[in-house]
């Protein structure tokens, strides 16, 4: 019995460390990443806030249900390389987790933006930016690009998408 509560108090601990490895001052409200970058992109999501309903995606994705949503990327200076992609989540008192990371690959294909160039003024869409699950429970999610202008300095872009716990 000791022996578990020993390992059960190590796990606690270990894994509320491994959580928060991306989000290290609790007194600012941008994680590490995300904070003291210019912004130059605008990010956001329809519908938002966003709640969820039995999934009806016919195996496309798994789980009992689906927040379905789109999200919207645009660079407002000038034409802008993609660097990476991806969002945290706070969905307890944990705080901000780190949720998914893209390359520019991936937010080539999943943007449906040429060779991850954010061309000033056009927006670009990530139509199945869809949440799913089987358990119905509200959480955020902050949303980030970061991307290069052609000197090499870095921009980014942040929008929080609300998602619920309850069906409408």
């Amino acid at each position: 019995m000791k022996t578990l509560l020993i390992f059960f108090t190590i796990t606690i601990f270990t894994s509320s460390l491994f959580a928060q490895k991306g989000w290290t001052d609790h007194t600012r409200i941008l994680p590490d990443t995300l904070r003291k970058v210019p912004v130059a992109i605008t990010i956001y999501h329809n519908p938002n806030p966003n709640y969820p309903i039995p999934n009806d995606t016919k195996g496309e994705f798994d789980g009992k249900y689906v927040w379905k949503h789109s999200t919207f990327v645009r660079s407002e200076m000038e034409d802008l390389e993609v660097i990476s992609v991806g969002s945290f989540i706070w969905y307890s008192e944990k705080g901000w987790i780190t949720n998914v990371q893209y390359d520019r690959i991936d937010f080539e294909k999943r943007f449906d933006c040429k060779n991850g160039i954010l061309k000033k003024g056009k927006t670009y869409v990530f139509k199945k930016n869809y949440r799913f699950g089987d358990n119905l429970y509200g959480g955020d999610a902050l949303w980030y690009v970061l991307a290069k202008d052609k000197n090499g300095k870095i921009y980014k872009g942040i929008g929080l998408i609300e998602t619920e716990g309850e069906l409408k």
